[in-house]
């Protein structure tokens, strides 16, 4: 791997207008508000809402984050679709606008085989040159891909192939997926930060956490890092509570507009429709007292 793929790599939101177009100019001060906050990397991928980008769209945005990402971190390009055709096409495209890595989630819309569910990641695989996180997001979207997939995976692409597991019970899954690659398998925690005071543990390479919260989950990276178990512990602690209130993929995407706005990076919430999930007055109010108590936590922690 010639760019190494490590650390705090958020995963960008997708700013619209309020006709819901995308705000390039607004996603531009989001990329640059996250590098000053400590991030590695950016990431496009499930929060970005990709899933309801049109293939255009995706081309356009992807290209847009690699030309401003530039050679301050690396850039990973979520390539996942509902056709292996699809997904091979957006990987090479990616890989030719300088996408660093590739992340794909299985098809959602077809309970496939093993067969060809290896045949998917196969074909992005063969289409492109660069590594490919391979996305368990079935704690959001589909169903739990087995582990011996997953280490199949890698045995045949040892140089190539990285995971982001997020179905549950996420940590038994880990120890589960480690085993099974006899310790190899270079893993990120995916579950905004939720697990990665015990995954850090086992060895996780980094975490991708969401864009909003991106300066507490670098406060905890690096508290990690340092061995600062007290105010690793505290950190987390208080993430935890705030991480806890994002049960789906909208509720994500409504909690993570909602304080980027209140930080001064968004402009609106708009999230594309339809939605699964509406942030009311009183959960809005829970989640301003758990952010503010946070930032407290890692302001003085």
């Amino acid at each position: 791997m010639a760019t190494e793929i490590s650390g705090v790599l958020p995963v960008f939101q997708t700013p619209f207008h309020m006709d819901e177009s995308i705000d390039f100019a607004t996603l531009d001060r989001e990329i640059d508000w996250l590098f000053e906050n400590g991030a590695d990397g950016i990431v496009m991928a499930m929060v970005s809402e990709t899933l309801r980008l049109s293939t255009d769209e995706r081309r356009k945005l992807a290209a847009h984050v690699c030309e401003k990402v530039g050679d301050r971190g690396v850039t990973i390009i979520s390539v996942g679709s509902e056709s292996t055709h699809t997904s091979a096409a957006l990987a090479r495209d990616a890989e030719a606008v300088g996408a660093d890595a590739l992340m794909a989630i299985p098809p959602v819309a077809t309970a496939a085989t093993e067969y060809e569910l290896a045949g998917y990641f196969e074909q992005i695989l063969k289409a492109t040159s660069i590594p490919l996180i391979i996305q368990d997001a079935s704690g959001y979207v589909g169903k739990p891909m087995r582990i011996s997939l997953q280490a199949q995976m890698l045995e045949h692409f040892p140089n190539r192939i990285l995971f982001k597991p997020e179905a549950e019970p996420v940590i038994g899954r880990l120890r589960e997926l480690l085993r099974e690659t006899n310790g190899q398998a270079k893993v990120f925690e995916g579950s905004g930060g939720l697990h990665l005071r015990e995954s850090f543990k086992l060895g996780v390479s980094g975490t991708m956490p969401g864009a909003d919260l991106t300066p507490a989950v670098s406060a905890l990276w690096s508290a990690l890092e340092a061995s600062k178990i007290e105010r690793a512990d505290r950190i987390s602690q208080s993430l935890i509570k705030l991480v806890e209130l994002q049960t789906n993929l909208d509720a994500y995407l409504a909690i993570e507009k909602h304080l980027l706005c209140r930080q001064g990076v968004f402009r609106n919430t708009v999230i594309r429709g339809p939605v699964a999930f509406e942030l009311d007055d009183e959960l809005r109010a829970k989640v301003d007292v758990l952010f503010d108590e946070l930032c407290e936590v890692v302001n003085n922690a």
